[in-house]
């Protein structure tokens, strides 16, 4: 049925606010649009990129129809925060995997490479090893000065044989055709300009992981803050 099927359906329509988050590529905003509704963002937390609750909260309005929770890189959402929030303010609850993200594999196999990487990455700020979390995708944040060493190790990587993404590189409410001056998500835009996805670890032969920490750690040492 997809997003817009789903809220339609649920009866969201013109004049209606759909809470989404701006940590993303756009389609959700975009599907808001397409039943009639608008997308409003909220900020997210800068642990798990999801959607936080608390700026959530304070996202609802009395026009608000339902809050859209998407599950980032295999991290899992509170869930049990957002079914509370929803039922105090009288709203729909829609929660999504994230656009792209495999749900298959080795799920031990993938831990257990997530483990290693955790272990021996340096001079990169490692995801948080909760319980639940599958790593759909490896994300990594890279500390100093934002977004030109972000680039620098993307770059890096790049020329060395080692496949990289930036997730998001430019949050939904800085697009032109979803701005709004003035309007502020610190942590969403902080997100934007430090994380880089490293390739999916389904896919790395032993030799291939050893290398990513290798290729990662040589130039990595070097993006330390001060």
């Amino acid at each position: 049925m997809g997003l817009t099927g789903a809220l339609k359906a649920a009866g969201v329509a013109t004049g209606d606010e759909v809470i989404v988050p701006a940590y993303d590529n756009g389609e959700l905003a975009r599907a808001v649009v397409a039943a009639g509704a608008t997308p409003v963002f909220a900020d997210i937390d800068p642990l798990t990129y999801c959607l936080a609750p608390a700026a959530t909260g304070r996202a609802v309005t009395s026009r608000t129809a339902a809050v859209v929770l998407v599950h980032r890189f295999g991290h899992p959402a509170d869930s049990a925060a957002f079914a509370e929030l929803a039922a105090e303010h009288g709203v729909l609850l829609l929660e999504e995997e994230e656009d792209g993200a495999e749900l298959g594999g080795d799920i031990a196999q993938r831990l257990e490479r997530a483990r290693h990487l955790d272990r021996r990455l340096v001079g990169v700020r490692t995801p948080v090893p909760v319980e639940g979390h599958r790593y759909q995708r490896y994300v990594v944040r890279v500390p100093g000065n934002g977004r030109p060493d972000r680039d620098a190790l993307a770059r890096w990587l790049r020329r060395r044989g080692v496949a990289c993404e930036v997730p998001v590189p430019i949050p939904v409410h800085r697009m032109r055709e979803f701005r709004r001056d003035g309007f502020v998500l610190a942590e969403t835009e902080r997100a934007a300009d430090e994380t880089l996805a490293l390739p999916p670890l389904d896919g790395l032969s032993p030799a291939e992981l050893r290398r990513l920490v290798s290729v990662c750690d040589e130039l990595g040492g070097l993006l330390q803050p001060a």
